[in-house]
């Protein structure tokens, strides 16, 4: 895909990997749709920095806690943009909690935004594109079993799963990949000694940035014959096996 003119929504795309990923579309000359929740002045902010950069940008708040919600963003973004050629499911929450913690709220809230919020989206993205791309953010313990956040891991395994359904079912005018991230950034309120600490053994022997997981969403939206692929960009963890 020739990047330039298109137009990308990202969802969660205010902050962090978000960010980067809209400022990495942006270079290339792709218009982006910032969608955000909470995070609206940092969405203002990065809008103004991208369209400085000669391509436009919007923002759009919305949450995406249903398939009303979802339907309501993509209405959202189609009545500012006019089009979507592009979708990136950014969009996540993380918590730790063990099966034992479990409960039926924490379940339904960490499932509904990692993966029933990329279904739907990507559902309603596709009957609007004639032709397209969705790229979707996944963890690279997507091939571990990590049992202090299982909420978590089913969600990204579950949405690993749906890439490569939902790669069969719009093809082939629409491709669906995604980008398995590593250790990226510290949570909220953490410094980055926290990486250090928490992120485990990288065969690399290097921490990856938000800008290294943004290159690795454009690298795939270029290569036009592939979809339903997944991208690790975590320094070679995923080879480790079971280790979290």
């Amino acid at each position: 895909m020739k990047l330039r003119g298109k137009t990308a929504l990202v969802t969660g795309g205010a902050v962090r990997i978000g960010k980067a990923i809209c400022e990495a579309l942006a270079d290339e000359g792709c218009n982006v749709v910032i969608h955000c929740s909470r995070s609206m002045l940092a969405a203002q902010q990065l809008a103004v920095m991208i369209r400085e950069r000669g391509v436009k940008a919007w923002v759009v708040r919305e949450a995406i806690d249903s398939e009303t919600d979802c339907r309501s963003l993509i209405a959202a973004s189609l009545k500012q943009a006019k089009h979507l050629d592009i979708l990136v499911n950014n969009a996540a929450v993380f918590h730790k909690n063990g099966l034992m913690t479990l409960t039926e709220r924490k379940l339904n809230a960490e499932l509904g935004i990692n993966f029933f919020a990329p279904i739907f989206l990507t559902r309603f993205f596709a009957e609007q594109a004639e032709q397209g791309a969705v790229i979707n953010l996944l963890d690279r313990r997507i091939l571990a079993n990590d049992i202090e956040c299982m909420p978590y891991s089913l969600s990204k395994k579950g949405l690993a799963a749906f890439t490569q359904e939902a790669a069969l079912a719009l093809a082939p005018a629409i491709t669906v990949n995604a980008v398995a991230p590593g250790a990226v950034l510290p949570p909220p309120g953490k410094g980055s000694q926290y990486l250090y600490d928490h992120a485990g053994r990288i065969p690399l022997n290097q921490r990856i940035s938000p800008q290294d997981v943004a290159a690795g969403v454009v690298a795939l939206l270029r290569l036009e014959g592939v979809t339903g692929q997944t991208l690790f960009v975590d320094g070679g963890q995923h080879l480790l096996g079971n280790g979290v």
